[in-house]
């Protein structure tokens, strides 16, 4: 589904992913862990073709060269950011349009019917102003406004960020439905331990660059990732 061969990310002088290469079959649900400031966030941000970047990124066969981000959409790439950068001022309704302004009518319909059966709870509030939801509907919404126009593949940045434990044991349960519904997922997650508890593969990136990889549940014993991101 996606191959990334030698991907690097420069801001100015600074390279925050240097060389990174990485595979996701179709199918599969892979995680990228690490510390903070390791280059996770924005080589996610790459694949999704907001940073400028060199190296090759090929969906589906596809090399994505000099696409623009809304062509990777259109192309069934799906991107749920750091931080939900929802648009607080828009209702809930207005959020899941925006994510499928490349739509077709028919189809825009189908994902909207799609994300109200999926989180009722956003059904509910759908003409209320995103910026007065709670963290996890807010999180809900960023996430049902991704999966409106059908992805192929779900980039998942940080899907944790400020949510309470349940709310945390929520979001990744939704996400286990989705993935044993087919869908291919690659997720950049803080919360080490249960990425790794639900991921099939992971990478672990340090300074910028890919140092480990391997089966999840192998990784999740390793000392070195046990020590540094998991704990006791």
């Amino acid at each position: 589904m996606l191959s990334v061969r030698n991907l690097v990310v420069r801001y100015g002088q600074a390279v925050a992913v240097n060389g990174a290469s990485l595979e996701v079959p179709e199918g599969a649900w892979v995680a990228i862990v690490g510390a903070n400031g390791a280059g996770k966030s924005s080589l996610l941000r790459a694949i999704a073709g907001l940073v400028a970047h060199v190296g090759e990124v090929r969906l589906a066969g596809r090399n994505l060269a000099g696409a623009p981000a809304w062509t990777r959409q259109r192309l069934g790439l799906g991107f749920v950011p750091e931080g939900r950068q929802l648009f607080g001022a828009m209702s809930v309704e207005e959020n899941l349009r925006a994510g499928g302004y490349s739509c077709a009518a028919l189809e825009l319909r189908r994902g909207l019917d799609q994300a109200f059966a999926m989180f009722p709870r956003l059904g509910e509030r759908r003409r209320q102003i995103a910026a007065t939801l709670s963290g996890g509907e807010q999180q809900m919404l960023a996430l049902a406004r991704a999966l409106v126009p059908g992805p192929r593949l779900l980039l998942i940045d940080e899907i944790s960020w400020g949510l309470m434990p349940l709310l945390v044991a929520q979001v990744f349960e939704r996400l286990q439905a989705l993935h044993a519904g087919g869908l291919t997922i690659l997720q950049v997650e803080q919360n080490t331990r249960e990425a790794l508890r639900h991921a099939g593969h992971a990478y672990v990136m340090a300074t910028g660059s890919i140092v480990i990889d391997g089966p999840a549940k192998q990784i999740a014993r390793d000392p070195r990732v046990v020590e540094s991101y998991v704990g006791a």
